[in-house]
């Protein structure tokens, strides 16, 4: 009983310590370290391209850190399919599961040239929305617009994490993905990326405030599946319309975090 108590006080502590930290270092980028590279650039690409890196390797040590004091653990499988530094895919679209606030951060943290999809809340974050102006991630002010935003993200040659759900998936609830990414992907006929995150037990998910902690350090496993064609899922004759159906249909099924144990067996996972 008593290691009990001393380990979720100590994962509390952690916790607590782990949004300070990642709030003043995303402040800290903001305000120092963006600026500078963008002020010396040649290009707005060239900066661009430089601040995701830098965001690229905060994530990896931010998620490095957590897991050292013992706030989390997991395990990834198929991490080589997000690309390595002089060898990344270009214009992938990456779609993931959504059960976790600190799923993003993942995904940033494994992809060194990718931007996320963002909240108009986070825009408006004190210690966040310089970071992600200056690194050129998509905000998500109208449908219409965002998906116009994407296209040409991808288009550029950028990769982009979105999560189909659109916000945190509800504990006990089937996951519902909206059409949005189909769109994008069908449109864009970016490569998609499919990626399944699950966390046992569950943590900082929808509803649930920080320092509602589970019994044990949360685990999370995350599974890279093999790139697929948007093109395979529009068959000769369909509309755009029925072919996004179909690719909503087909990602809700496979990105749903249930069957992640056939994702991990299976060595060549895909939609199909």
């Amino acid at each position: 009983m008593l290691n009990r108590a001393l380990d979720h006080a100590w994962r509390l502590l952690g916790t607590a310590v782990s949004f300070i930290v990642f709030g003043f270092s995303a402040l800290l980028l903001s305000v120092t370290v963006c600026p500078l590279l963008a002020l010396t650039a040649p290009s707005q690409a060239v900066a661009r391209a430089r601040i995701q890196r830098t965001l690229h390797h905060a994530c990896r040590g931010f998620v490095s850190f957590i897991k050292f004091i013992g706030v989390i653990s997991y395990e990834v499988h198929g991490i080589e399919r997000l690309g390595m530094p002089g060898n990344l895919p270009k214009g992938r679209l990456i779609l993931a599961n959504h059960p976790s606030l600190i799923d993003a951060v993942f995904l940033l943290a494994w992809t060194p040239n990718a931007v996320c999809i963002m909240k108009q809340a986070i825009r408006h974050n004190a210690f966040l929305s310089w970071a992600v102006s200056w690194s050129g991630h998509v905000s998500n002010d109208t449908p219409a617009r965002l998906i116009q935003s994407c296209v040409a993200t991808l288009n550029e040659g950028q990769s982009l994490i979105m999560f189909p759900e659109g916000t945190r998936s509800v504990p006990g609830q089937p996951c519902e993905f909206k059409r949005g990414a189909a769109w994008i992907a069908l449109r864009s006929k970016a490569e998609i990326l499919p990626v399944v995150i699950r966390c046992e037990p569950i943590m900082l998910t929808k509803g649930m405030r920080w320092y509602q902690l589970p019994p044990r350090a949360g685990h999370y496993t995350i599974v890279i599946g093999a790139p697929l064609s948007p093109a395979s899922y529009r068959p000769p004759g369909s509309s755009p319309a029925q072919a996004v159906a179909r690719l909503t249909g087909q990602l809700q099924q496979i990105l749903d975090p249930q069957r992640i144990g056939h994702a991990i067996s299976a060595p060549a996972w895909s939609l199909h």
